[in-house]
C-alpha cells in the first residue's frame, strides 16, 4: 500500500500490509526498535515499531537513512501520540541500502545547498510538499478550463516570432555560421517565448482554447522570480473583452486555491510551517475576497502619495514608467491587502497586440498583482484592427510581413478576442510560499545554470 492511502485508510484496515518506501531514520532498541518511513505519497511519514523477533531484523543493523525497505505489520492506533497510527512490524526486509554519503542525512539542509543536488532533493519533504502542490494545480488548471467547455491546445515550442517583441528568444539551429536560409527550416528559428499568437488563431475556431506548456526566455535575470525555461498558462477566448478576461483570470486562481486548500492540506501545512506563517490563512482570505480593479493611472497615483512617507528604490514615480516589484507589492500588500487588477496601461510599455483604448494613450490590458509576489498574471484584449495593428508593428519597428499569418485573422472575421498570461512557478510560489523560483521547478534553468 501507498502511505497516503494508509493515512486514508488506517481505521478499517484490520488485515496485515506491506508497504515499500525510504527510510527517514531508523532507530534501534534492545527491546523495540523504530523506524520512520517515506514514498513520497504524503505530507506525514509512517513510523514503524519492530523488535528482535521480528523477520528480517538482523538485515537491520545497517540499514541507513536513504534506504529502501519493505514492511510488512498491523496497524496499531495510537491516539494519545502525535501520529494517529504505527505498524507493528512482523517483516522487515532490506531492499536496497544508501551508501553512507549519501547527501540528505537527518539535518537541516538550506535551500541553497539543495538547489545543487535537483536529482536528490525532491526527497526532503519541502520539496515534496512543494511538487505535490504543483502536481495538483496544474490538475486544477485543467480541470477548470475543461469545465468551461475550454479547448486544450499545444502551441509550437519551436517557432519564427517573438510574441513578446523583446528580442530574447534563444535561437535554434544547425549551423555555426548564421546563415539561416541554409539551416533545417530554412529561416531563422527560436524556442517560443509564449504560445499567445497561436492560441489566439485556435481560439477563433474553438470560441475559447488554453494552452499550458514551457516557455523560454533568453533574459539574463537574476532576481528570486525570474527563470530562462518555466511554464505558462494561455488561455484565448473569442469574442470577449477585458471584462471577461478579468472574470476568467479571478475564477481560475480561486478554483486552483481552492483544489489545493482541498486536497493538499497536509502539505500547505508543512509549507506553513518552513516558508510562511499564515499561509493558509492567506490563501483562504484570497479565495473569499473579491478582487480590487484600479486603472493604472490610479495606481500612479497612489504611488505618488505613498512616496511622501516611503523611499521607495525607483521613487521617480510618473505616468508611463513600468512598475517595478516594489511598486506591485506595495499596491497590493499595503494599499489594498488583497489581489489587484491594474487596467489601461500605457501603450509605450506593452505589447503590440493589445487593443488601443479610444484615448490613444491606453491599451485595454491588466496585470494582477498578488500579495508575496507582485504580477502574476498578464492580460488583455487583443487589437482587432487591421490597419491598427499594422500601426502599431511600425511603432515598434516589428516588421508586419513576419507575423503576416498572424495579423491577416483580422481580415477574415475576426470581431475580437482576448487572454491572458499566467506564471504557472509564480502562482505555485504564492501557494507554498516559497521565496525563489528555482524552489518551486524541478530541475531550474537560470542564467549560468545547467546542471543536469
Amino acid at each position: 500500500m501507498k502511505i497516503i492511502d494508509i493515512y486514508k485508510e488506517f481505521k478499517k484496515l484490520k488485515k496485515e500490509i506491506t508497504v515499500i518506501g525510504r527510510v527517514r531514520s531508523n532507530r534501534q532498541g534492545k527491546a523495540v526498535s523504530f523506524l520512520v518511513l517515506d514514498d513520497g505519497t504524503y505530507a506525514k511519514d509512517l513510523q514503524v515499531v519492530y523488535k528482535p523477533e521480528t523477520i528480517g531484523y538482523s538485515q537491520f543493523s545497517e540499514t541507513r537513512v536513504g534506504a529502501i525497505v519493505s514492511i510488512k505489520g498491523m496497524i496499531i492506533e495510537t491516539p494519545n501520540r502525535p501520529q494517529p497510527f504505527e505498524i507493528s512490524a512482523t517483516e522487515v526486509i532490506l531492499l536496497d541500502n544508501c551508501a553512507e554519503d549519501y547527501p540528505l542525512q537527518k539535518k537541516e539542509h538550506t535551500l541553497e545547498y539543495l538547489r545543487e543536488i535537483p536529482q536528490l532533493r525532491a526527497r526532503a519533504k519541502t520539496f515534496q510538499s512543494t511538487f505535490r502542490i504543483r502536481s495538483s494545480a496544474a490538475f486544477a488548471i485543467h480541470e477548470y478550463f475543461i469545465k468551461q467547455n475550454f479547448v486544450y491546445m499545444n502551441t509550437p515550442i519551436i517557432t519564427e516570432n517573438d510574441a513578446e517583441g523583446a528580442g530574447e528568444a534563444f535561437v535554434v539551429t544547425t549551423r555555426k555560421d548564421a546563415k539561416y536560409d541554409q539551416d533545417f527550416f530554412g529561416k531563422k528559428a527560436s524556442l517560443t517565448v509564449s504560445g499567445q499568437l497561436n492560441a489566439e488563431a485556435m481560439a477563433q475556431s474553438f470560441n475559447s482554447v488554453y494552452t499550458f506548456g514551457p516557455t523560454f526566455r533568453a533574459e539574463n535575470s537574476h532576481t528570486n522570480k525570474h527563470a530562462s525555461e518555466f511554464w505558462m498558462v494561455e488561455p484565448e477566448i473569442a469574442f470577449a473583452d477585458l471584462v471577461k478576461d478579468i472574470e476568467i483570470i479571478e475564477g481560475l486562481v480561486k478554483h486552483v486555491i481552492d483544489y489545493v486548500l482541498k486536497n493538499n492540506l497536509e502539505d500547505l501545512k508543512y509549507c506553513e510551517s518552513f516558508y510562511e506563517e499564515g499561509l493558509i490563512e492567506r490563501l483562504q482570505k484570497m479565495s473569499n475576497d473579491n478582487f480590487e480593479q484600479v486603472t493604472y493611472k490610479e495606481a500612479i497615483d497612489i504611488l505618488v502619495e505613498a512616496s511622501k512617507k516611503i523611499n521607495f528604490e525607483e521613487s521617480n514615480i510618473k505616468f508611463g514608467m513600468d512598475l517595478s516589484t516594489e511598486h506591485e507589492r506595495y499596491i497590493c500588500e499595503k494599499h489594498f491587502a488583497k489581489p489587484v487588477f491594474v487596467t489601461n496601461y500605457p501603450k509605450e510599455i506593452k505589447s503590440f497586440y493589445m487593443k488601443l483604448n479610444d484615448d490613444g494613450i491606453t491599451v485595454a490590458a491588466t496585470d494582477l498583482l498578488v500579495p508575496g509576489i507582485g504580477e502574476l498574471v498578464g492580460g488583455s484584449q487583443r487589437e482587432d484592427s487591421y490597419d491598427k495593428l499594422i500601426e502599431r508593428c511600425n511603432e515598434l519597428k516589428i516588421n508586419p510581413e513576419d507575423l503576416k499569418w498572424y495579423i491577416d485573422l483580422r481580415k477574415f472575421g475576426y470581431f475580437k478576442s482576448a487572454g491572458f498570461g499566467l506564471g504557472f512557478e509564480r502562482l505555485v510560489m504564492y501557494l507554498t510560499g516559497a521565496k525563489n523560483i528555482r524552489d518551486v521547478i524541478p530541475f531550474p534553468r537560470t542564467p549560468k545554470n545547467l546542471l543536469f
